[in-house]
């Protein structure tokens, strides 16, 4: 499990101060905790956790020395500055159910043999206990072809008994299409065949 130090900050001192001296801002949260902590984190070491880690992702923040079982519950990218502004923490108790998010990664996109891939999911929203928590579910394109779809109740998190979709589980996660150039060919050899047909007609 990745660990990223941080250190509590003071409300006397403004976020937009600290994240031009290099920090990200944020604060943890939880269900034991009697109110929420302040923290911030050095730019770099943040840049370094989220190349492995992500929002979802279970991590260890160790905040002035004390270590904290947590989940990266919000990730702030700031695009014009190409900078995270904020990351927020819950804290993790035992046996507490969360709500939580997995990224929808795709793999083998080489090995798709025919039409194109088109993903309209990014993420799948759950619940579970601590140990059940993942950041991200893979799936194999490889074997796709033409005409497949895939939804959200395919997916390995699906098929978990200690997870509880929130996301709908007939939403479509990807699906293969026929490509464009595919489709005017067959439009073309129709036309060619039979030229009452126009070649962009349905």
């Amino acid at each position: 499990m990745n660990t990223l130090k941080a250190e509590k900050r003071t409300l006397d001192v403004k976020a937009k101060k600290l994240r031009r001296e290099g920090y990200v801002t944020g604060n943890v949260f939880g269900k034991e905790m009697k109110e929420s902590i302040p923290v911030k984190m050095d730019a770099a070491a943040v840049d370094r956790l989220l190349k492995t880690s992500n929002k979802g992702s279970q991590i260890m923040l160790d905040i002035d020395g004390e270590s904290h079982n947590v989940l990266i519950k919000e990730v702030d990218y700031n695009p014009l500055k190409g900078r995270v502004d904020e990351m927020d923490f819950q804290a993790l108790v035992k046996g507490e159910v969360v709500h939580s998010v997995a990224e929808i990664v795709l793999v083998n996109h080489d090995k798709l043999e025919s039409g194109v891939l088109q993903q309209q999911l990014e993420e799948v929203s759950y619940k579970a206990l601590p140990s059940a928590l993942v950041d991200k579910v893979e799936i194999d394109v490889a074997e796709l072809r033409v005409g497949d779809t895939i939804k959200v109740k395919d997916l390995s998190l699906a098929q978990d008994k200690d997870v509880h979709l929130v996301t709908d589980p007939e939403t479509t996660v990807v699906t293969v299409t026929e490509s464009h150039i595919a489709l005017l060919m067959t439009k073309t050899v129709k036309r060619l065949s039979n030229p009452s047909i126009g070649l962009f007609s349905n």
